[in-house]
């Protein structure tokens, strides 16, 4: 019990501490989203999620959202491996598939079946 209720005030510590990063700027975006990923609690669903709050984010501050049909798998996975450590990888991948068909339906539906093709075992 002690374990859980640490566990739970550290990932709400932390979860304060994303929310509290700047997201005027796409590397700030960025740099809070390869945080969040980090911090994520769930390995299921984990970049489906962070990918649609991504998405959100960059519509709300930038008016833009990454068409995610752009990223191959294998690339955008060894970027996010590195993230932690080198974001640049992640950043170059995102910013070359920036659109601001923040709008369309079709690149919204493309999202959401790339975010599960990412997550497919190989």
């Amino acid at each position: 019990m002690v374990f859980n209720l640490q566990c739970h005030a550290f990932l709400d510590n932390t979860l304060q501490q994303i929310e509290a990063m700047p997201e005027t700027t796409f590397d700030e975006i960025v740099n809070k989203y390869v945080e969040m990923n980090i911090a994520h609690p769930f390995m299921e669903g984990n970049g489906r999620s962070t990918r649609i709050w991504l998405d959100l984010i960059l519509k709300k501050r930038l008016k833009q959202c990454v068409d995610w049909s752009t990223i191959a798998k294998h690339d955008y996975m060894n970027a996010m491996k590195v993230s932690p450590v080198n974001s640049n990888i992640l950043k170059t991948l995102l910013y070359n598939s920036l659109t601001t068909k923040i709008h369309d339906r079709e690149m919204y539906m493309k999202g959401i079946d790339y975010s599960y093709y990412y997550e497919e075992n190989d």
